[in-house]
């Protein structure tokens, strides 16, 4: 589907929305400028969410990892002000699958299906492969905020029935966008994932502090096993970053992804566009043995959190996942005194790690009022059931009691 152009009814008077099947449409700074809230022609700094940000979304697609091939057809949504400037924009895309979500539908799907409709395509507003939360209606400072949020919201409906979508899926939003989505008549979704709190802790020792007895010793005893067999550790950012590292990062990507998922979603030169068009916001940890890495986590920097999002190994080593994927991670957010790590989606074994469960959200718009129904019964229940398994992994926490 080509861009397409259309009058804003609900906009203040002369805002155009528009719809472009290309991030690249899109000059990079204004779009920057939308996902930071801030105005592009000031230093924005570093985006506290590198997912939503114009580097990532464009190495996505131009390196041919969320496209119309791969089930992501790009269709952002833009809302542009009366002098011509983006004030706003959603990145959205139209699916064919429900695969690189972690917000699974597949039994909506199936139900739907065998009742006789179409479930896909389906309207996807989120960051593809990515399960962090964060803004997905990116709007530029200023008075009108909410307003324009709830602009892209309806629109994006508008969007979903032209293109005759069965529904409108926002996953990983924020907690305050997804209140904006349930007064605005969305169905409402919640899960869990685990995250780490850094407590102004100086060192991985005062951290240990924190924690009970036996799970100190655990945790001390699994970073020792983990490097027993003369691994050694490496932290790559930035410039040091080279097309050797994201080879040896790819082969473990592949292995993890075909035992995992059985298709990998992200190709090679994805990994290389990153590396040329964010660099400082990456954070490559490598587990060497012999002078070979065997092993490695990628990691995402934000201006206050540390993301995990990849893992691989070509050697199985007891306690490595943990050391590389978990202990490594609080050792850098402690070092560079950011307030949390965000370990990717599921595993409760992280609890035990210091990891403690956070609510993640999703909000979702359907079309036939049958689907619809039996949707809604379904979330009311199932958002009981994780406000209970929330309540009862906290009361499993790691740390001492106060």
């Amino acid at each position: 589907m080509g861009d397409i152009e259309q009058r804003s009814q609900a906009a203040e008077d002369g805002a155009v929305l528009r719809v472009v099947s290309r991030v690249a449409a899109v000059p990079a700074a204004e779009w920057d400028a939308c996902a930071s809230g801030a105005d592009p022609s000031g230093n924005t700094g570093r985006l506290d969410n590198p997912f939503i940000s114009h580097a990532f979304l464009h190495a996505l697609e131009e390196s041919g990892s969320a496209t119309r091939m791969t089930g992501w057809l790009p269709q952002h949504l833009l809302l542009d002000d009366k002098a011509g400037g983006l004030a706003a924009c959603m990145p959205c895309y139209l699916k064919s699958h429900s695969y690189g979500e972690y917000v699974f539908d597949h039994a909506w799907a199936d139900a739907y299906e065998r009742a006789g409709g179409n479930y896909y395509p389906k309207l996807q507003a989120a960051a593809p492969f990515t399960p962090v939360t964060g803004r997905r209606m990116l709007v530029r400072d200023g008075s009108n905020r909410t307003e324009r949020e709830a602009i892209l919201l309806q629109a994006a409906v508008t969007l979903a029935e032209r293109l005759d979508a069965s529904s409108l899926h926002i996953t990983f939003p924020t907690r305050e966008e997804w209140e904006l989505a349930g007064k605005l008549g969305f169905l409402l979704r919640n899960d869990q994932q685990f995250h780490w709190r850094n407590e102004g802790y100086g060192s991985f020792e005062d951290f240990l502090a924190a924690l009970a007895s036996r799970k100190r010793k655990a945790i001390r005893g699994e970073r020792k096993r983990a490097l027993e067999s003369g691994i050694e550790i490496e932290w790559v950012t930035g410039a040091d970053l080279t097309e050797a590292h994201w080879d040896a990062f790819f082969a473990f990507y592949m292995d993890t992804g075909s035992r995992k998922w059985g298709s990998p979603y992200l190709t090679r030169s994805f990994f290389s566009l990153i590396g040329e068009t964010m660099p400082d916001q990456i954070l490559l940890v490598l587990a060497k043995r012999r002078g070979r890495a065997i092993a490695g986590a990628l990691n995402f920097i934000g201006a206050d959190a540390l993301y995990g999002r990849y893992w691989g190994a070509l050697e199985e080593h007891p306690c490595l996942h943990f050391e590389v994927c978990y202990y490594q991670a609080i050792d850098f957010a402690i070092a560079h005194k950011l307030a949390r790590v965000e370990a990717g989606a599921q595993g409760a074994h992280k609890l035990a790690r210091g990891y403690l469960t956070v609510p993640t959200y999703s909000a979702h718009w359907i079309s036939d009022p049958g689907l619809r129904r039996a949707v809604a019964d379904y979330l009311r229940r199932e958002r009981a059931a994780v406000a209970r398994e929330i309540g009862l992994l906290g009361e499993e926490s790691p740390y001492r009691r106060s």
